[in-house]
């Protein structure tokens, strides 16, 4: 902590202003506490032991040892400016992580040593969530990158509108999300999150702060856009915004056959008229209802084990359309002929009816009820991967069948759903397999204490098998830690990757927790 107190010292004449903001309720260290008085300033950076422990542990509740020296609570972007120019100009900088709702899983937005800033405090301060319209865009809502996407969502029903790109789970923050890309069901139609922005404002690892869009400083635009953090800290997005429809019929279809279920998913997201498309793995370790959602009926469930005992693994397709009042009346036959054709098992054909809000946060009530349980705030082995679809069929043999069935150790949600790379922006720093259509996985693992290790192993050797198999996944939200393997990742983008870090963040400041630049 003694570089961050000379760093503070060595520039204190450039920052008499509010730089940085101590509580007095806080437990401070003892030479912190001398330049705190000798500051004489209210502040916002805190030391005491509940901001720190909150600041060292993420959703995933693995990574507990990046420790950082402190935590800043912003009430302004200013005081972030004035936190990164601080290490910035600083003989020895400090790290620097903006931890948003911190629902990483390997301690990706921890600084150990250095300062988290905490960025839901600019919630008073910020921008908030703003609909507006023009004549070039369209609707648009600019919102903080501190918002959470249910309050993104909430303000924008309030004119009839919301964005068209999703993630599952709501509570996660703009900045966050565009940080890496923001995927779900409805990508294959619309393109990630990051594909739905018209503009960023950001603060870089030199303390500066730009406005950036496809048209100025475009470099930074595609730099920060699933950039996992490494270039600059987003402040405020400009989102697209489009009619949202009042209510969504709600879908799900079962198949014993894998073929069947893939060349469905694959025709789904290739017509036009379909809104959102994923599908999920049902095994004899998991139940039909998960903390997703509780989408079946008890009967349903009982028809569902009996299907199951036949089957080692079901596969659920999962399949939305929107409507509103000048379509219900005609709904029903629409979704009638999209669904023609299909190939799911007879009589295993399930809807719902509901609201576009009770959709799209259809996973909240499942959290509620583990947090109202203690399972909740559990380790979360999580890997989440993008398997080119030419090879789905050798990860399913090797991966779903021979590992995570036969060894059933997995507990939690498998996700598995096709996609495509035409609403990707290659210019982006996001990085999918070189396929126009690739395959979301998603094993959302939770454990306890004594076996969350062990589905970790799996995870590794998951990653094992497709490396040697040549099979060519793509982390989403990515953990490696070694170079080499962050270069196999990027690419041919990993030169661009560099030399945009060189660019932005030349001193290595920001998102130190993803490991990226700090590996060996």
């Amino acid at each position: 902590m003694s570089f961050i107190i000379s760093s503070l010292i060595s520039i204190l004449g450039r920052y008499l202003k509010p730089l940085i903001k101590i509580k007095s309720s806080s437990v401070i260290p003892n030479h912190w506490s001398t330049l705190s008085c000798s500051l004489r300033i209210t502040t916002n950076l805190q030391f005491g032991s509940d901001a720190i422990k909150m600041a060292s542990t993420d959703f995933g509740n693995i990574i507990t040892s990046n420790i950082p020296s402190a935590v800043l609570f912003p009430s302004h972007i200013d005081d972030i400016i004035n936190l990164i120019t601080l290490s910035y100009t600083s003989t020895t900088p400090f790290p620097i992580a903006a931890r948003g709702h911190g629902h990483s899983v390997r301690g990706q937005a921890t600084a150990r040593d250095g300062v988290v800033v905490d960025m839901k405090s600019l919630n008073n301060s910020s921008v908030g969530t703003t609909v507006s319209w023009s004549s070039s865009l369209g609707f648009y809502a600019d919102v903080g990158g501190e918002q959470l996407w249910i309050d993104v969502l909430s303000a924008t029903l309030e004119h009839g509108l919301a964005p068209v790109s999703w993630t599952d789970y709501l509570y996660l923050t703009v900045g966050g999300t565009l940080s890496n890309a923001g995927m779900s069901g409805q990508a294959f139609c619309y393109g990630p999150q990051i594909s739905n922005v018209h503009e960023l404002d950001v603060i870089t690892g030199k303390g500066e702060f730009f406005t950036c869009s496809k048209h100025i400083n475009s470099e930074l635009f595609y730099a920060v856009l699933g950039g996992l953090g490494q270039f600059g800290i987003i402040t405020r997005a400009r989102i697209v915004l489009d009619k949202a429809p009042k209510r969504v019929k709600w879908v799900r279809m079962l198949y014993h056959d894998f073929s069947a279920f893939t060349r469905d998913q694959e025709h789904l997201i290739s017509i036009i008229g379909v809104d959102y498309v994923e599908g999920h793995l049902l095994m004899n370790q998991s139940s039909a209802n998960n903390w997703r959602s509780s989408f079946f009926s008890p009967n349903d469930v009982s028809n569902i084990s009996s299907l199951l005992s036949q089957h080692k693994i079901i596969y659920c397709l999962e399949v939305v359309k929107y409507y509103d009042d000048l379509t219900v009346h005609t709904i029903d036959k629409e979704l009638k002929e999209l669904l023609q054709g299909l190939s799911f098992n007879s009589g295993f054909m399930f809807q719902k009816d509901v609201t576009l809000m009770d959709f799209l946060n259809r996973v909240r009530s499942g959290e509620l009820k583990l947090q109202s349980q203690g399972l909740w705030d559990v380790p979360h082995p999580w890997l989440n991967l993008f398997v080119p679809k030419s090879e789905i069929f050798e990860f399913h043999e090797g991966v779903i069948v021979n590992m995570i069935h036969a060894r059933n150790i997995t507990r939690g949600p498998v996700l598995l759903y096709p996609t495509n790379r035409k609403g990707w922006d290659d210019r982006m720093s996001a990085v999918t397999p070189d396929e126009d259509i690739f395959y979301s996985i998603g094993l959302l693992l939770a454990g306890n204490n004594d076996n969350w290790k062990a589905m970790d192993d799996q995870n590794n050797d998951i990653l094992e098998f497709c490396e040697k198999a040549g099979i060519r996944v793509k982390q989403y939200l990515p953990h490696y830690t070694t170079r080499r393997e962050w270069i196999n990742h990027f690419g041919e983008k990993w030169n661009t990757f560099q030399e945009r870090k060189t660019l932005f963040d030349p001193k290595m400041i920001l998102s130190p927790g993803q490991r990226i630049f700090q590996s060996v």
